[in-house]
């Protein structure tokens, strides 16, 4: 109604907007990928290191007054190293995720993806090679057949998807039951990929199951008694919360309502986008990323 011509997302994801309803209007919508991969993928692994180690709940013991000394049993958690982690979408950023896990906590690999992680087999065999040829365990990795043998086999679980039908509640009671008693499920993909209610319950009934949550399935509300667990870390929506990394995702949107104003094509490749980060030099003459590029028939740029 105000005749706006562009609206960008500040993220990656963009399921909160009617792309048929722009497409329709000749509106386009733009995302901001291509600075959040490691970002995000570090904070997977500190909420996977933090629900290892039990970091909060110590951390709140230790405010609270009540620590009186070392005690052999005093939050006791998981070591990781030689542990499986085990990744559900080995996109961009569920691969930083397990090269962290794995270079950092020399962890074997097992990873469901519709796609082969090519590059991320490399790395894992690479790495391995070269543990050996120092005295240490290799490390290993394994494609999994189904999502079910990673949250059967891994000690410690990231959520890596996109949001669509087939990924909705896709950690529902069944699933979340195949998994290891003292394993780790983190979640910094999309929140209704978990059952909430299901998870609650899960947590209730197993004391030395632990999760790391960074999204919610009705967000900025949790399901009730989420907040009252003791085994689950809770964060509000800071995957993406580094310095570089919101100022990337701010210029990225700005440059894609901008280009749709000034009539520039789209850039060839929105996961390579350094070109308009960079301070010391003016940004390209082109859009980062719109998603609907196609269905509007705008064109590519062969900068």
């Amino acid at each position: 109604r105000a005749g706006g011509r562009a609206f960008s997302n500040m993220a990656v994801g963009y399921n909160n907007v009617d792309v048929n309803a722009a497409n329709k209007y000749g509106v386009a919508v733009g995302n901001t990928p291509g600075v959040l991969t490691e970002t995000t993928a570090e904070l997977a692994a500190s909420l996977s290191v933090s629900a290892a180690r039990r970091i909060v709940e110590a951390d709140e013991f230790m405010r609270a007054g009540l620590y009186d000394g070392w005690l052999p049993h005093l939050f006791v958690g998981n070591l990781l190293k030689g542990q499986t982690v085990g990744v559900i979408g080995a996109g961009r950023i569920g691969s930083a995720y397990a090269r962290m896990m794995i270079e950092g906590f020399k962890m074997n690999l097992i990873y469901y993806d519709l796609y082969q992680a090519t590059r991320l087999e490399k790395f894992v065999t690479a790495y391995g090679e070269f543990l050996k040829a120092n005295g240490e365990p290799p490390v290993t990795w394994k494609r999994a057949s189904s999502m079910e043998e990673v949250l059967r086999e891994a000690d410690v679980i990231s959520l890596h998807p996109i949001l669509d039908k087939t990924t909705y509640h896709l950690i529902n009671k069944e699933r979340l039951s195949m998994m290891k008693k003292e394993a780790i499920l983190v979640n910094c993909s999309r929140g209704p990929v978990v059952d909430e209610v299901a998870l609650v319950e899960h947590l209730k009934e197993n004391p030395m199951f632990r999760v790391g949550l960074d999204v919610f399935e009705d967000e900025p509300y949790m399901k009730p008694g989420l907040a009252d667990m003791k085994n689950a870390i809770v964060v509000p929506h800071i995957a993406s919360a580094s310095k570089w990394t919101r100022e990337g995702m701010a210029t990225l949107a700005a440059l894609n309502v901008l280009g749709k104003i000034k009539g520039y094509p789209v850039w060839s490749d929105p996961n390579r986008v350094e070109p308009f980060l960079n301070k010391n030099s003016p940004p390209p003459a082109a859009s980062p990323s719109i998603v609907n590029a196609k269905a509007l028939g705008l064109t590519a740029s062969k900068l």
